[in-house]
C-alpha cells in the first residue's frame, strides 16, 4: 500500500510539478489545468460559516486517487484566516467546527465510547515549524491512566485518550510507524490520532488551514523525505490524521511574487476590489529585468505561461542555488501556539462529551 500511495504522489508530481499535503489544493491544481471543477472519482463538497470555510474531498475510487495523487477516502479542510489572528473567541470557534468534523470521523470509524485513542504528536521538538504534534500533546486532556483506576459512574462522557510525541527517525533511530505499532499492541488501542505539520503550494495558506483525512500520513512527505506510511493498513487499526501546513518550498513565493506582480493574483484582485485604497500591482515581469520591448513597439499582450509551468521553470532556476529550499513565517512560534491550542482544543471537545465546550478552552495556555 505504501508504493501505491507514494505512486499517487510521484504520478501527480510528474504531471502538474506540486508537492503538496492538502487534497484541496491538489483539486485547484487540477481544475486549473484541466478545466472543469467535476473530477472522476471524487466528490466535493463546501461550506461557508462566519470565520471559516470548509471543503470536504472524498476521493471514491482509484481513478480519482491517480488523478489527486491521494489515496482514497475523506479529507476535510478548514480555511480560516482568522486563525492567524491572535483572537481566543475565533480560535474558539474555529476548534469548535474541527471538533464536529472530527466527531463525523470517529462516527465513521464506528468507534465506540469506550475505545482507546491513541493520539500522536509528529514532529521534530527541537524545530519550531515541525513542533505543532508535540505541542498539541502537551495541551491534551489524557486519561486513560485516570479512567481505569475511577468507578463505572465517574466515567461518563469521558473517553479514554492516551498520547505520545515519538520524536523523528533523526533523533530516535526508530521509524515514528514502528514506535506507534510497538505502543498499539500494549496500550490494545482502538484508533490512531496523528498530528503533524504539512507542507503547502500557497503561503496564504500556512497557519491558517487544517486538513483531517481517514487516510494516515506519510512523515516528510511535503518536504521530500520518505518514511513508514502511518495508515490503517500498517497499524490494522483506524488512523485520523490531523495537519497544518505550516512551510512551503521557495519556488511556492516566488511564483505568488510574480503573479502579484503580474496581476494574475486573485487575492490581490479581491482585496482591491474591498480595499480601493489598495495599491496593486500589473507589470509585465520582464520589464522589471530591463527586457521588455518598448511600448510603442507592442502589437499584441505578451503570452502568458500555464501557472504550473512557469512554477516548474522556477524551480529549475533556483535548484543550482537553493536546491530544495523550505520557507516558513517569521511569526512561525506564535502561529504554532495559537494553533496547537486549537487543535488541543478541538480535540478534547471531540473526545469528552462530558466535560462542557465553554471550560475547555480556559485551561489551554
Amino acid at each position: 500500500m505504501d508504493q501505491l500511495h507514494d505512486s499517487y504522489q510521484q504520478e501527480f508530481h510528474s504531471k502538474y510539478g506540486v508537492r503538496t499535503d492538502l487534497a484541496i489544493e491538489a483539486h485547484e491544481v487540477i481544475v486549473e489545468r484541466e478545466g472543469p471543477p467535476e473530477i472522476p472519482g471524487v466528490i466535493v463538497d463546501n461550506e461557508q460559516t462566519e470565520h471559516a470555510e470548509i471543503c470536504r474531498v472524498t476521493i471514491e475510487n482509484e481513478v480519482g486517487a491517480r488523478m489527486m495523487g491521494k489515496a482514497p477516502g475523506h479529507y476535510s479542510t478548514i480555511e480560516a484566516p482568522a486563525l492567524r489572528q491572535h483572537n481566543r473567541e475565533v480560535h474558539e470557534e474555529i476548534g469548535g467546527l474541527l471538533a464536529k468534523e472530527i466527531k463525523w470521523f470517529i462516527e465513521q470509524s464506528q468507534l465506540g465510547p469506550e475505545a482507546v485513542i491513541l493520539v500522536v504528536g509528529l514532529g521534530n521538538w527541537n524545530a519550531t515549524p515541525d513542533a505543532l504534534g508535540p505541542k498539541v500533546v502537551g495541551e491534551l486532556m489524557v486519561t486513560r491512566h485516570l479512567i481505569e483506576l475511577s468507578p463505572p459512574e465517574l466515567r461518563k462522557g469521558l473517553r479514554q485518550i492516551a498520547a505520545i510525541a515519538p520524536g523523528v527517525l533523526g533523533l530516535t533511530g526508530i521509524e515514528t510507524g514502528e514506535i506507534i505499532r510497538g505502543i498499539i499492541s500494549q496500550v490494545k488501542a482502538d484508533a490512531v490520532v496523528c498530528i503533524d505539520a504539512l507542507a503547502s503550494r500557497s503561503v496564504s495558506r500556512l497557519g491558517s488551514t487544517i486538513q483531517i483525512s481517514d487516510t494516515g500520513i506519510n512523515p516528510g512527505s511535503g518536504v521530500g523525505n520518505k518514511r513508514m506510511m502511518i495508515n490503517q493498513e500498517t497499524l490494522g487499526i483506524p488512523v485520523l490524521a490531523i495537519g497544518v501546513p505550516t512551510v512551503v518550498h521557495a519556488s511556492t513565493i516566488v511564483s505568488d511574487a510574480l503573479d502579484i506582480i503580474g496581476g494574475e493574483d486573485p487575492d490581490q484582485k479581491r482585496l482591491a476590489e474591498e480595499m480601493p485604497q489598495r495599491t496593486t500591482f500589473n507589470l509585465d515581469p520582464q520589464a522589471i529585468m530591463g527586457s521588455a520591448p518598448q511600448a510603442e513597439t507592442v502589437t499584441e499582450a505578451p503570452q502568458t505561461l500555464p501557472k504550473e509551468q512557469k512554477r516548474q521553470m522556477i524551480n529549475q532556476v533556483l535548484e543550482p542555488y537553493m536546491g530544495s529550499l523550505i520557507v516558513t513565517p517569521k511569526e512561525i512560534d506564535e502561529m504554532i501556539n495559537d494553533v496547537a491550542n486549537v487543535i488541543a482544543g478541538g480535540l478534547n471537545a471531540a473526545f469528552h462529551e462530558g466535560v462542557d465546550y465553554s471550560e475547555i478552552f480556559q485551561y489551554l495556555s
